[in-house]
């Protein structure tokens, strides 16, 4: 017989392991590369049940964003309320929330849970208006960052974001960047996309007394989109799951290059990571799991140490 609303809920077996909620503010984004599509493949990839709350629409295709259309502040809050209500959280992730409008309500509800880990993303955002790109990045360093354990983003679009009087002949370290951060109440950056001789860029993780860890990736000759969300959500998960932030952020990187190594083309534009390779069936010739390396990894990983 079909439960009817009415009905209470069965309860669970007793031996079913429930796997950690984390709530995801972000856009829709149709070409599933990030926005809440990303986050909910990623979170649920990495062992998190996610709670995805729609902040706007993203009118794009996988090569480009053109536009993007905010929900009503009151629709956004009401999402989160409902199923908090309801429901406990182990993370949050912030990703794009649309609008300085929006972002003021998303840290009201955040204000409210101080005790939950908070993964910020922020994405880089050419398509918005100069005073609506300048207006939401005061928001988020105001409201966001005095909330966020840690701040996730592009070697280039935090140093524009965190020190856009940089003028210096050289790029900005991820130190400075995290001293920058630390400023607004943010202890951690994770910073990725740094720049490396011989076809290999860094990611570090980073406070402000120094680095403390960091992964170098070899370099792809394809273009990608969506691999900064597909980061930052599995370092949520990670960290919902219990893992203290530097095992979270290797965690993470490693996730990361093999959603990468293993990335699709599903249009005429970019690649997007594929958050399932670990599902897909060994390609003819592939080894055997009990031919793996030592440490645990497929030999065909581009992680590098």
């Amino acid at each position: 017989m079909s439960q009817t609303p009415q009905d209470p809920a069965p309860d669970a077996p007793e031996d079913a392991a429930a796997p950690p909620c984390v709530m995801s503010f972000n856009a829709n984004d149709p070409s599933g590369a990030g926005g809440l599509g990303g986050d909910v493949a990623t979170l649920c990839a990495m062992g998190a049940h996610p709670l995805p709350v729609v902040t706007a629409i993203l009118l794009r295709d996988t090569a480009e964003v053109f536009d993007h259309h905010v929900l009503d502040d009151e629709a956004v809050v009401e999402q989160a309320r409902s199923i908090l209500e309801d429901t406990p959280i182990a993370a949050w992730k912030v990703g794009f929330l649309g609008s300085a409008e929006i972002i003021s309500v998303v840290a009201e509800v955040l204000s409210d849970y101080p005790d939950v880990p908070l993964v910020a993303y922020l994405p880089s955002l050419p398509w918005m208006e100069e005073s609506a790109h300048d207006a939401y990045h005061d928001a988020f360093r105001e409201l966001v960052l005095p909330q966020a354990s840690v701040l996730v983003g592009n070697h280039k679009t935090l140093t524009d974001f965190l020190l856009p009087d940089w003028d210096a002949d050289r790029p900005a370290s991820p130190r400075e960047l995290a001293v920058a951060a630390a400023e607004h109440g943010t202890r951690f950056v994770l910073v990725t996309g740094i720049q490396l001789p011989d076809h290999f860029v860094d990611n570090v993780l980073a406070t402000a007394d120094g680095p403390i860890s960091g992964e170098r990736f070899e370099r792809f000759d394809a273009g990608f989109v969506g691999a900064g969300e597909t980061l930052s959500a599995a370092l949520t998960a990670m960290l919902a799951n219990g893992a203290d932030i530097t095992a979270a952020a290797a965690e993470a990187l490693a996730f990361l290059d093999q959603t990468l190594d293993a990335g699709f083309r599903p249009g005429m534009g970019a690649v997007i990571p594929d958050r399932f390779f670990w599902a897909l069936p060994p390609a003819e010739g592939s080894p055997e799991p009990a031919d793996e390396a030592e440490d645990g990894a497929p030999p065909d990983r581009r992680h590098v140490h």
